[in-house]
């Protein structure tokens, strides 16, 4: 193994099992799909089929807490009939076949029925998929493992908007031929996870056959894995939805067209920050150091947003708030992994990922609110607000020795 940083980085990507490459493959097809047809998706409503903002704004609220109450049954699932693959599959392949719904849909009830469906994919999917992640990684790799799946993700977020951009101009603007085109992606998304993830052996650690949602169980959740999980929370609270900073770049004069390019900057810097994070996480002490420095990120991006003239400091704030997401999201899931009893991961990652969406719904409620009233700068205040009181708290916890 080479000293340098390079050659670390190197070992470490070899050394991670093979399942969550595959893993991450998957997430970044998916990704790639579901982002295509997404950056289309809000003009398709109000355009093509004349639905109003609020409608748009309704349907993906719905379908967005409908994934977070999902991934709790299906966290729960995956523990008591220990076939998380089976349940990652039946996710991937939901949100595979609906997509040859939205080029076909001839009504909004069609695509509101497609978008539902394929939240609920994603429900079923997301629990099950972080545990089998955590049952694949070593412990000494888990930040990495989790890293690496993020940066992949994160790489289809970026690549979908442009391949729409990119489709939308060679074809005159068609967005349904975008939207046929989205199906490939998906589909090869569903074969990777049926050929190329196996189901890990998992000891038989089962005491005995009872379903994981039970007052008795959740219980046994240590007090550790809940301090993650209110972290989580105030610090979603200080993050709202990525919809702001598009409103804040149309708020200082960006071009109607290019506005998408502010989630495209944030993604990039995500990507880029993440599996690094996540190798630096599996040092001693590093979940904590790499967690803090996403903290800071966080009230630095909602600072520069705040005061943002123009242009150049709102590109620098989407780029500090992509840094935060990278510092962060990967660590909150390997800490989850890294609390959490082995017969107890897929619960623990279902109510996890419940926590965070519903802090998510009331950050952004509470974003909406500040800006009608008091404008965007009240906004990002606030979100700098809650980063402080995040940072506050983990300092304490540090201080008292309960975070790692």
């Amino acid at each position: 193994m080479s000293d340098g940083p390079a050659g670390l980085d190197i070992a470490t990507l070899k050394a991670i099992p093979r399942g969550i490459w595959a893993l991450g493959l998957v997430s970044m097809l998916m990704d790639v799909s579901s982002e295509m047809i997404h950056a289309l998706l809000p003009i398709y409503l109000v355009t093509v089929l004349g639905t109003s903002t609020l409608t748009v704004g309704i349907i993906e609220g719905v379908a967005e807490a409908t994934a977070s109450v999902i991934k709790v049954f299906s966290g729960a699932l995956s523990d008591w009939l220990g076939k998380r693959k089976l349940l990652a599959a039946i996710g991937y392949g939901l949100a595979a076949f609906t997509k040859p719904v939205f080029p076909l849909a001839a009504s909004v009830g069609w695509l509101v029925a497609a978008r539902f469906v394929d939240r609920v994919g994603k429900g079923i999917r997301g629990a099950p998929r972080d545990a089998l992640i955590a049952d694949f990684a070593p412990a000494h790799l888990r930040g990495a493992s989790f890293g690496l799946r993020q940066s992949l993700d994160v790489v289809g977020a970026v690549l979908g908007p442009l391949a729409a951009i990119a489709l939308m101009m060679a074809t005159a603007d068609s967005i349904a031929t975008v939207f046929w085109i989205a199906v490939v992606p998906a589909f090869a998304s569903f074969g990777f996870v049926i050929f190329g993830v196996s189901e890990p052996e998992r000891p038989a650690i089962r005491r005995a056959v009872r379903f994981p949602l039970q007052r008795a169980e959740i219980a046994r959740l240590p007090r550790a894995f809940w301090f993650i999980a209110a972290l989580a929370f105030v610090l979603t609270l200080a993050r709202f939805s990525e919809a702001f900073l598009l409103l804040k770049a149309q708020d200082v004069g960006v071009p109607l067209a290019l506005v998408p390019a502010v989630l495209v900057l944030m993604n990039v810097a995500y990507a880029a920050t993440a599996y690094p994070a996540g190798v630096a996480a599996d040092g001693p002490g590093g979940r904590s150091r790499v967690l803090m420095l996403g903290l800071a990120a966080l009230l630095a991006a909602d600072l520069v947003l705040a005061f943002a003239p123009g242009v150049a400091l709102v590109g620098l704030g989407a780029v500090l708030w992509g840094l935060h997401m990278g510092l962060t999201q990967g660590i909150l899931a390997a800490l989850v992994a890294d609390t959490a009893p082995e017969e107890l991961r897929g619960t623990a990652f279902g109510l996890f990922n419940l926590i965070v969406g519903a802090a998510l719904l009331l950050a952004s409620i509470l974003a909406g609110v500040l800006w009608d009233a008091l404008g965007s700068r009240a906004t990002f205040l606030a979100g700098a607000a809650f980063t402080a009181i995040a940072i506050a708290g983990f300092a304490r916890a540090l201080y008292n020795g309960r975070a790692r």
